[in-house]
């Protein structure tokens, strides 16, 4: 998990210099850069997971729907947990934080990447 933790530093580390007004970031696209190095970081999480469980590099998945299908297969154990907290913090961090930028609010945005910690830890 070194690499996926690597990310999320990285994320946090945009944030730490991004001013904040009135608890609202000023500027949107630190943030939004934040949010997809976050959103990489649940990927890399994933990816080594899969790697762990002898996937090769060849094989990881390529687009949303193909991590989709691999957390199902290969971690169904967790009863659908991983899937559906994947599916909210996609939502979260790659759409509204980082492709639509609707997240401003410092708060959620801290919010967020704490749940992202508590996703990659689920695979240590």
């Amino acid at each position: 998990m070194k690499e996926s933790l690597r990310y999320l530093q990285n994320a946090k580390g945009i944030l730490a210099r991004t001013p904040i007004e009135d608890s609202d970031y000023v500027d949107i696209k630190p943030v939004r850069e934040a949010f997809s190095t976050a959103y990489l970081a649940i990927l890399e999480a994933i990816n080594e997971a899969l790697r762990e469980k002898g996937v090769s590099k060849k094989e990881l998945p390529k687009s949303v729907d193909a991590y989709r299908i691999a957390l199902k297969k290969y971690f169904a154990a967790h009863k659908g947990k991983l899937a559906r907290k994947f599916e909210h913090l996609y939502d979260t961090l790659h759409i509204a934080g980082y492709y639509r930028g609707l997240i401003h609010d410092a708060t959620l945005v801290k919010d967020a990447l704490k749940a992202t910690k508590e996703f990659i830890d689920k695979f240590k």
